[in-house]
C-alpha cells in the first residue's frame, strides 16, 4: 500500500475521534440541577400565610385597651410574626385550661400569654425558648406601715368587721330584752330601779340600768324579790357576755396583726392562701400542703383577700407586682422575694413544625435588641409598662 495513502487514512481517523470526543452529549448525572421552588406566598418556606394563635388576658402580658390587644406578649408575638412574614388569627380564651385545650385539640397552632413551662406540661406540649423569667411571690393586704393614720384605719376596719358588728347588734338586743324584764317587775316599786309605771320614760331608766350591769357598773339594786332574782341572772349573763365580747375583739386584733406579719414563705403555714385554680402556683401550694382556696380569676382572688376570706395570695410575681402598683395601690402589697423560679414560653402541639422557625425568630429579636426594647417598655422600673383597663387573670 502506498505510504501517502496510509498517512491520509491515519489523519482522517484521528480527526474523526477528536470530533466524537468534543461533540459527545454529557451524561444525565452531570446535568445542571433544577431550580429550587420559591417559598410559599405570605411566609417563610414551610410556614402557612396565617397562624392561629390562642391567648388570654394576663396583665401586663396580654391586655385589652380600647378594644385592641396590647401587652408584652402581644407585642412580642407581633414582632415574631413580622420576622416570619406571617399573619396571625388571634383567639382570646378565658383561662389557662381553655388556652392549653385549644392547642391540644388543634384549634390553635400555638399559644402565647404568661404560660409557665412545667415538667407536666412539657410531657404533652412543646415549648419555645423562654420569653420571660418568672416565679411565684406573695401579696397581702396593706398592713398600714405607711404611717400612723393608715395603721389606725386598718385597726378600725378589723374592729368594725362584719362579725364584730353582728356581735354589737346582739348586745343591743339583749340589753333591750333585759330592760323590758326589769321594767315589768320593778315598775310597782316607787323606790326601785324604775321610778314610774309609765313606759316612757321608765323604759329609758331600765335600759340604762341593764347597760350599766352589762358593763359591770350597777348603781341600784332592785327592791322586789323577783327584780333581785332577775338582777342576779343578768349579772351572770353579763360576766359571760363581756368575756366572750372581749375574746372576739382580741381575736380580731390578733388576726389583723398576724396578717400584717406575713413577710415571706416561712410565714405561710397555717394561713389561708388564695390562688388561681389550674395554675402552677396552685399545684405548688397543694404539694406543700398549704391551706389553699382556688378561684377562677386573679380578680376573684384579690376580692377574697380584701374581704378577709384569705390571708395572702400566692401567684406569678409579675402579675402581682403589676396589680399592686396600679389597681391595688395603697390596698395591697407584694412581700418577700420570688421563689420557685419558672419561665414563660410559647406553647405548641407536640412535634410542631412551627417551633423551630419561631425559636429562630425569637433568637433574632434577642440578638438585634428588639426583645430588650419590649422588655424595658413593659417591665422597666422607670416606665413600668402602660396602664390599661384589663385585669390580670394569669397562669
Amino acid at each position: 500500500m502506498p505510504l501517502p495513502f496510509l498517512r491520509r487514512s491515519l489523519q482522517a481517523a484521528v480527526l474523526t475521534l477528536l470530533l466524537a470526543v468534543c461533540c459527545r452529549t454529557p451524561p444525565a448525572s452531570a446535568a445542571a440541577p433544577p431550580p429550587k421552588p420559591a417559598p410559599a406566598s405570605g411566609g417563610q418556606a414551610g410556614l402557612p400565610p396565617k397562624l392561629r394563635v390562642a391567648t388570654r388576658i394576663v396583665s401586663p402580658f396580654v391586655m385589652k385597651n380600647n378594644g385592641q390587644l396590647t401587652g408584652f406578649s402581644t407585642e412580642l408575638w407581633a414582632s415574631i410574626a413580622d420576622e416570619l412574614h406571617v399573619q396571625s388569627e388571634v383567639t382570646v380564651t378565658p383561662d389557662i385550661k381553655s388556652l392549653l385545650g385549644s392547642v391540644s385539640s388543634g384549634k390553635a397552632d400555638l399559644a402565647i400569654s404568661a404560660i409557665s413551662i412545667t415538667s407536666d406540661r412539657d410531657k404533652v406540649f412543646d415549648f419555645s425558648q423562654p420569653i420571660y423569667d418568672s416565679g411565684l411571690q406573695i401579696m397581702v393586704r396593706d398592713s398600714g406601715q405607711g404611717g400612723e393614720g393608715s395603721h389606725l384605719q386598718a385597726v378600725l376596719k378589723s374592729l368594725f368587721s362584719q362579725s364584730i358588728l353582728q356581735l354589737l347588734g346582739f348586745t343591743a338586743l339583749i340589753i333591750v330584752i333585759a330592760a323590758h324584764v326589769i321594767w315589768l317587775v320593778e315598775r310597782h316599786h316607787p323606790n326601785g330601779v324604775v321610778e314610774t309605771k309609765s313606759y316612757f320614760p321608765g323604759i329609758f331608766k331600765a335600759t340604762w340600768w341593764a347597760a350599766g350591769v352589762l358593763g359591770t357598773q350597777m348603781d341600784e339594786m332592785p327592791k322586789g324579790p323577783i327584780g333581785r332574782f332577775v338582777a342576779i341572772v343578768w349579772i351572770f349573763v353579763s360576766v359571760i357576755f363581756v368575756a366572750y365580747f372581749t375574746a372576739e375583739v382580741t381575736t380580731a386584733l390578733t388576726v389583723q396583726q398576724l396578717q400584717g406579719n406575713i413577710h415571706n414563705l416561712s410565714d405561710l403555714p397555717g394561713k389561708r392562701i388564695g390562688t388561681v385554680g389550674g395554675s402552677s402556683s396552685a399545684t405548688y401550694l397543694r404539694e406543700q400542703h398549704y391551706l389553699v382556696a382556688e378561684y377562677p380569676q386573679i380578680a376573684d382572688v384579690v376580692k377574697a383577700l380584701q374581704n378577709h376570706k384569705v390571708d395572702a395570695v400566692v401567684y406569678d410575681a409579675p402579675v402581682l407586682q403589676y396589680y399592686a402598683s396600679r389597681d391595688g395601690k395603697n390596698s395591697v402589697q407584694v412581700v418577700g422575694s420570688i421563689f420557685r423560679k419558672e419561665d414563660y414560653g410559647i406553647v405548641f402541639p407536640a412535634n410542631s413544625p412551627y417551633r423551630k422557625p419561631v425559636n429562630q425568630a425569637l433568637l433574632t429579636l434577642k440578638e438585634n435588641g428588639e426583645y430588650d426594647n419590649l422588655y424595658n417598655k413593659w417591665f422597666s422600673s422607670d416606665n413600668g409598662g402602660e396602664d390599661s383597663g384589663g385585669h390580670a387573670s394569669g397562669d
